[in-house]
């Protein structure tokens, strides 16, 4: 009983007005630091080498805009009443708001600006350049491994146990959160290469004596941004493994070929396009400075990367339209190539949402037209640079659709299973909810015999609710997780 009583249902947990304080505060700041920055570097750093520097703080920044755009993903859902507390199953008492997350990016944000000021003057400050990367991503890391419980404990720490989960998910079952999570990490693969980026050129091409050692001289790229040692090729396919052998663990648990089996060969594509893009580039390195067999070779993996790359990006897009968003349903009636039932109150979002996700999927055949066909200097790196927040960016649309269309299904296998209204609640009904809640004999609690399994039916006896229709006057709780409600 007491876990049932939640906060009000309308609008969990609103932010004092301190934290839209500095909301606003940050992203003042955030934007003043911004234009500064760039001012500086297209004024006094517009003949040197800024790769290194780029990719050093690339990666950080996409983990601000993805913290950001998840904000508005929490207020997205909220409004339209995708009820995404009961989905990741969080405590409704201390999950984070959308302006909480704000903020979270918001000073994050700050400090990256600010690193890279550090960085740009370093001459001023006497802080090596080297210097100030490490202190950012030391601070990143130190916010999120906290260990007192200040600064969104429990969901800082909701969030490592999920990573645990995400990273040993051959080991034990997978939830929806589990598998939510490493598909995040699929858009955000461009982090991880750059991180490893960091590592190997601190430990291999830095020069530790030169003050400004994120601004070499030499401006071809050495060992580290290469596939020539098959390490950044393996961080590449890291987040496809795991969901691939996520979806072998849930056809192990369910028996069931489909869809799990022909999720994990959506995943399986990746391997091939990194497999066959390593191999192009190595070839294509060693055929401008040795044999013509070479290039016959690097021409030949170039043309199976285009076949592979095509069928990644169709297999992902078929998926993403028709199994994850649950679109172009036959029985769609008056919403045409959608489906049924529709949370988003205008029909122009699905379509654009659509149109969005077919464009940024094959973004990658501007990426290699560009890199094969034109000679401009460091084309990869930038558009790498501006493809990356892109892919960020699609993968947000894609967390509105795809908790919808869970919102909308709640029935997937190793998930929380909810009978409820997809109407958000008005004013009375949420008052009389809440009055609800505190008669004695309002919730019915019966446990099952089996120790390994509980079965939750909860049902509440009342008059209609305005928003609801007759079928919703019972909510039905099944859960096979053991964990779910400790």
């Amino acid at each position: 009983m007491k876990r049932l009583r939640v906060p009000p249902l309308g609008a969990a947990q609103p932010a004092p007005a301190w934290t839209t304080f500095r909301v606003g505060l940050y992203c003042g700041v955030f934007i003043v630091l911004t234009i500064a920055f760039i001012l500086t570097g297209a004024v006094l750093f517009s003949d040197k080498n800024i790769w290194p520097m780029v990719r050093m703080y690339r990666g950080s920044f996409l983990l601000i805009q993805f913290l950001f755009l998840l904000g508005i993903n929490t207020y997205g859902w909220r409004q339209a009443g995708v009820n995404h507390v009961l989905i990741f199953e969080l405590n409704p008492r201390s999950n984070l708001s959308h302006q909480h997350l704000f903020e979270i990016a918001g000073f994050l944000g700050v400090l990256w600006c600010i690193s890279i000021l550090s960085c740009l003057y370093a001459d001023a400050t006497g802080l090596p350049m080297q210097a100030n990367p490490l202190v950012l991503y030391g601070l990143m890391l130190l916010f999120l491994i906290n260990p007192f419980k200040t600064a969104y404990y429990k969901s800082r720490f909701w969030l490592l146990k999920l990573l645990f989960r995400v990273f040993t998910a051959p080991f034990h079952r997978v939830e929806f959160a589990d598998f939510w999570l490493a598909d995040q990490l699929n858009s955000l693969v461009i982090v991880l290469m750059d991180l490893e980026y960091l590592v190997c050129f601190y430990s291999m091409e830095l020069q530790w004596t030169d003050v400004d050692g994120l601004l070499p001289s030499n401006k071809d790229d050495l060992k580290c941004h290469s596939y020539s040692y098959g390490l950044r090729a393996i961080i590449q396919c890291l987040p496809a493994w795991l969901r691939f052998v996520q979806c072998l663990r849930r056809y192990r648990d369910t028996k069931r070929a489909f869809p799990h089996l022909v999720n994990a060969g959506k995943y399986s594509t990746t391997f091939f396009v990194v497999a066959f893009a390593a191999l192009y580039s190595t070839h294509k390195e060693k055929g401008m400075n040795f044999t013509d067999q070479d290039d016959v070779d690097a021409e030949a993996f170039f043309y199976l990367l285009i076949l592979f790359s095509t069928i990644s990006s169709l297999y992902t897009l078929i998926w993403d339209l028709k199994m994850d968003w649950g679109l172009f349903d036959r029985n769609a009636g008056e919403n045409t190539f959608l489906r049924e039932e529709i949370v988003y109150p205008q029909k122009a979002y699905y379509y654009c949402a659509i149109l969005e996700d077919v464009i940024l999927r094959f973004a990658w055949t501007l990426q290699i037209a560009m890199t094969t066909m034109t000679t401009i200097p460091s084309i990869a790196d930038i558009l790498a640079t501006v493809l990356a927040p892109l892919e960020v960016f699609r993968r947000f649309v894609w967390n509105f659709f795809r908790l919808e269309n869970e919102h909308l299904n709640n029935c997937g296998e190793f998930r929380a299973v909810r009978d409820i209204s997809v109407a958000p609640l008005n004013a009375d009904d949420q008052t009389l909810l809440e009055q609800m809640m505190d008669q004695e004999d309002g919730v019915r609690h019966r446990q099952g015999k089996k120790s390994w399994k509980r079965s939750y039916s909860l049902s509440l006896r009342r008059p209609l609710l305005s928003s609801q229709s007759k079928k919703d006057t019972k909510v039905l709780i099944e859960d096979t997780d053991d964990e779910a409600f400790s």
